[in-house]
């Protein structure tokens, strides 16, 4: 029959006594022999028929326990147990002081445990015998057999049923509460488990969502393989191969497995550390905000993202009362941002103080928190990306009624999003390509990059350009991880990631000849993946829709084609050129309309023919357009017929 724990301790100490009295007969019978007088067997035999019948207890006695769990004989049992008499009875250390016959000698050594106790043997106290290797005793200085013995006092508290850290460990080592990962967590939780499960014993590393989340995971995956979990913190390392040991130790009193919170930022001698944990410990949870290299076999599992829903869970909580005042800015965020849980428990916590201290929020202008988040992810792009804050308007973009329709779609199936794939349920029927890829074809200078801004613009979002000549290498690998990086980056949320002359990264696949064509083969492949798997609006511009892997075209939500303008739209696109504090005079927009050229090139004549009137001191006319028409067509080797610009002047 099990004990219930408050029976278990009675049980126990009535154990420790009945230990405690065997070695006092013991002792009494060395102490009779040194003085030649007879010696009384029949108490020893009592206290040890005592002994046993205060060992038949279930869960077994503490002391009983440490000898099986770490291997001990008959006789380091014994060592062991007067060790801990002498911590808890005056009248042993009395005795053993007078067997040594030294009235200050009132300790344990190990030649008077040669001489008190049956089946003793010398290699008891060798330096990898588990007495020494577990650090379950203390030897003093001097010879080994007169050095005085003490048992280590985590030790004693275990055997009288206290537990607790050992203090050498405190700053390094705790003991979890009753945490629980969220639901949300719950397959990864699983999988987890079934690594710690299996034969291999794998080391499980953990990476993405908060430090909590990581820490919860790894405890609730442990106790499901039926181990306690002991969390290994970031702190000073010290003695490594000692503390290696006590860690080690403490893992076998609690029948444990460790969680080790891991920081990129990490010394080299904590991960130097937690590789001999690692190597030191069978079940091993490592949670990480970065990779960690783990030796030995490693599975490495990233987190899910967390989703709309445990994005508003951790800002609510966060912010606390000051989520309240957000009104339509926590919907804002939770929506269009995607950061980490640990960086969304920093802002809220940040914002809740600033709100405490009677900050608010300025009106009529952006969030803090919202402007906050874009600043930090423009961070993660480095030197691999162009952040352009939007300015276009919508009012600049001329394009054909279908086309436009489809532009206002993208813009949709971004703000809606959350609602569609959360709230009604599609991320979970089917999780694959989810992400809004659109793809803009059609002559240079028909508008594919101003649609790509004025999106961003509306949405309130960055417009992150690829810089191709950062992110393409001659490396073998080295593309792969520039744009990584750029995915990691965007699926942040709150930018609109544009490819521009997507056909340098999107072309066809080549039938593989040599080993350039392979790696090529690798790099689309891997493009592929990940723009199924972005979670944001990803716009790919090209003059050359031909060009690109058919693969991705599949892959594409939309394809918008952007035609050359026709006159009424080159009308409305010259309208749109000149700003209102631009002065102008008598120009014909709809006899300008019939110059055959793309909006971009509209845009550049006017520009060209306002520098033009500024260097007289004059107001933009047909003169000064006339003039910046012909620089340009003769710029992009364009002819010009007398119906496209006669009449002008």
């Amino acid at each position: 029959m099990t004990l219930s724990p408050a029976a278990w301790i009675e049980a126990n100490q009535r154990y420790m006594i009945a230990a405690i009295a065997v070695i006092e007969c013991r002792l009494e019978v060395a102490r009779a022999r040194l003085g030649e007088r007879a010696t009384d067997d029949e108490r020893l035999d009592a206290a040890l028929v005592a002994l046993d019948a205060a060992a038949a207890i279930s869960p077994p006695p503490a002391l009983v326990r440490v000898r099986e769990l770490f291997g001990l004989s008959a006789f380091q049992y014994e060592i062991l147990t007067l060790s801990a008499a002498i911590e808890l009875s005056t009248a042993v250390g009395r005795t053993c002081a007078e067997l040594h016959g030294d009235p200050r000698r009132a300790v344990a050594s190990f030649g008077l445990a040669l001489a008190v106790f049956p089946d003793a043997h010398w290699s008891a106290l060798a330096p990898d015998a588990a007495l020494r290797r577990w650090r379950l005793i203390e030897v003093g200085d001097g010879g080994l057999t007169d050095a005085s013995i003490r048992i280590d006092e985590r030790l004693l508290h275990e055997v009288v049923g206290v537990g607790g850290i050992d203090a050498r460990l405190r700053n390094i080592v705790r003991v979890p509460g009753e945490v629980e990962a969220p639901p949300r967590l719950a397959s990864a939780v699983d999988e987890i488990a079934r690594c710690l499960g299996a034969p291999s014993r794998p080391t499980v590393v953990l990476t993405r969502d908060s430090a909590d989340a990581r820490v919860a995971a790894g405890c609730d995956a442990l106790r499901r393989v039926g181990l306690d979990a002991l969390i290994v913190r970031n702190a000073d390392t010290g003695d490594r191969e000692l503390l290696v040991a006590l860690v080690q130790r403490e893992v076998m009193l609690r029948n444990a497995g460790l969680v080790i919170e891991h920081g990129g930022a990490d010394s080299a001698d904590r991960v130097a550390f937690i590789h001999a944990l690692i190597a030191a410990v069978p079940s091993v949870v490592v949670a990480s905000d970065s990779n960690l290299v783990a030796r030995g076999p490693a599975v490495h599992i990233a987190l899910p993202a967390l989703d709309g829903q445990g994005r508003r869970v951790l800002w609510e909580r966060s912010l606390g009362a000051a989520a309240a005042e957000l009104n339509g800015v926590l919907d804002e965020l939770v929506s269009e941002f995607r950061p980490e849980a640990e960086e969304i428990i920093r802002l809220g916590e940040e914002w809740r103080c600033r709100c405490d201290a009677g900050e608010a929020a300025p009106t009529g202008v952006e969030h803090p928190l919202r402007s906050r988040l874009r600043a930090d992810n423009r961070s993660h792009f480095g030197g691999l990306a162009q952040v352009i804050v939007p300015v276009a308007d919508a009012a600049d973009l001329v394009l054909p009624e279908a086309q436009a329709e489809t532009v206002a779609q993208i813009e949709a199936h971004v703000r809606y999003r959350e609602t569609v794939l959360d709230d009604w349920g599609f991320a979970s029927r089917d999780g694959r390509g989810l992400g809004i890829a659109a793809l803009f074809h059609g002559p240079s200078g028909t508008g594919k990059t101003l649609a790509a801004e004025v999106i961003a613009r509306r949405l309130g979002f960055d417009l992150i350009r690829v810089d191709l000549s950062q992110v393409v290498s001659k490396y073998i690998g080295e593309t792969e991880k520039n744009l990584s990086r750029i995915f990691d980056a965007a699926d942040r949320g709150g930018c609109v990631l544009l490819f521009d002359e997507a056909d340098a990264l999107f072309g066809k696949r080549s039938e593989v000849r040599d080993s350039h064509d392979r790696y090529a083969n690798i790099e689309v492949g891997y493009l592929l993946q990940r723009i199924e798997a972005f979670r944001g609006l990803a716009i790919l511009t090209t003059n050359l829709k031909q060009v690109l892997d058919p693969a991705f075209l599949r892959r594409l939500r939309f394809v918008v084609a952007f035609p050359f303008p026709d006159t009424a739209e080159r009308k409305k696109i010259w309208e749109r050129s000149f700003p209102r504090a631009t002065p102008r005079e008598s120009i014909d927009f709809d006899r300008v309309a019939r110059l055959q050229v793309t909006g971009g090139n509209i845009r550049s004549i006017a520009l060209h023919a306002a520098f033009l009137a500024a260097a007289e001191h004059a107001p933009v006319s047909m003169r000064h357009l006339w003039k910046a028409s012909r620089d340009e067509c003769a710029r992009i080797e364009k002819p010009v017929t007398a119906a496209e610009i006669g009449g002008w002047i």
